[in-house]
């Protein structure tokens, strides 16, 4: 199984982004990987670990925002497609000897 983890938590005041910090501090220390900005995914071997990490986040979640969390199969995950768009370089790939930028 797979925990998802989305979260939008405020940055505008200094407490705000000390707590942004302190809840990412926390997810890295427990395993959790980010797939994307404010998107963290952990293995869990079994539904005990799930209710287990549930309650580890209710303890530690900030005072404002929004956590939401999502439990899939490994079956679930592993069919994720990847889209990626052009990847922008400013590596010049030429077999010239005279290069003007």
């Amino acid at each position: 199984m797979r925990i998802i983890l989305f979260f939008d938590l405020p940055s505008v005041t200094y407490s705000d982004q000390k707590e942004y910090s302190k809840f990412h501090k926390f997810l890295i220390k427990n395993g959790y990987i980010m797939m994307q900005e404010s998107v963290y995914a952990k293995l869990a071997l079994n539904n005990s670990v799930v209710l287990s990490e549930k309650e580890k986040l209710k303890k530690n979640k900030p005072a404002k925002g929004l956590v939401q969390i999502l439990v899939i199969t490994e079956k679930q995950f592993s069919r994720m497609e990847y889209i990626i768009g052009n990847k922008k370089t400013d590596v010049v790939d030429t077999e010239s000897r005279l290069i003007i930028l």
